[in-house]
């Protein structure tokens, strides 16, 4: 819901600290010259002009709920400075729903705006946008997520429900970017506990946790988190070997 969450007068909705205001999540990826983005969600618009974002090589969908692919729209600009299809990686499932979410897209006047490349197995490694990456799939409830990785980082997010054999794809990853909601246990993430858990297994030089609620405080939580795992904010920059 992004915080402050709309109509609440809790203390992390009403701090003054830039660390407790957290657009909804998504991640700008640079590689050289180029630029991906991970998810552009509802607030989308606002990140590119606060970020700067002028080009994109393309767009890595994770799983198409509301708050990971609600700005797609705004992705068409780029096709209009710079006259091609903006690339987008995703899986038949997500691709699928957006099929019936953002049904105009796929219209004869709008579908030359984006090129859907779809992701052919449940796991493996992919070109796109001429860099490559390992792809992984799990659960969030019943829905299908796609995690992403890229050299020695990964991205995995709104996952919930997963095989023992992510850890092998998530074998020798020294910066890992997961979800934890709350601290609360919940049906759709993970808790900060269940998230420190996860990323003790992977083994990650360090871990940053994304995609949190608002009942979590910045400066309380991360007095709670052993030295290798952090809460991650807006305008967070994290570097990473690509290769």
């Amino acid at each position: 819901m992004g915080v402050p969450v709309i109509a609440c007068d809790c203390s992390v909705c009403a701090s003054s600290s830039p660390k407790n205001k957290r657009l909804r999540v998504a991640a700008l990826i640079t590689v050289g010259q180029k630029q991906f983005l991970i998810d552009a969600g509802p607030d989308f618009r606002t990140q590119a002009l606060n970020y700067n974002i002028t080009h994109l090589e393309g767009l890595l969908i994770t799983h198409p709920h509301f708050d990971h692919v609600a700005g797609l729209d705004d992705l068409r600009v780029f096709h209009c400075f710079h006259q091609k299809s903006v690339p987008c990686l995703l899986s038949q499932e997500s691709l699928d729903a957006l099929k019936k979410s953002h049904a105009y897209l796929f219209e004869s006047f709008e579908k030359e705006r984006f090129q859907f490349q779809v992701l052919e197995k449940e796991q493996g490694d992919v070109m796109f946008g001429g860099v490559k990456w390992h792809y992984m799939s799990f659960l969030q409830k019943k829905d299908k997520v796609t995690g992403f990785r890229l050299g020695n980082m990964a991205y995995v997010l709104d996952i919930r429900s997963f095989s023992d054999e992510i850890f092998h794809m998530l074998k020798g990853v020294d910066t890992l970017i997961l979800s934890a909601l709350r601290y609360e246990t919940s049906p759709s993430h993970f808790s900060i506990e269940e998230a420190i858990s996860f990323a003790k297994k992977v083994g990650a030089k360090e871990t940053w946790l994304s995609h949190l609620a608002h009942e979590i405080d910045y400066e309380e939580g991360m007095r709670l988190l052993p030295p290798e795992v952090k809460l991650a904010y807006d305008g967070l920059e994290v570097k990473f070997d690509a290769n």
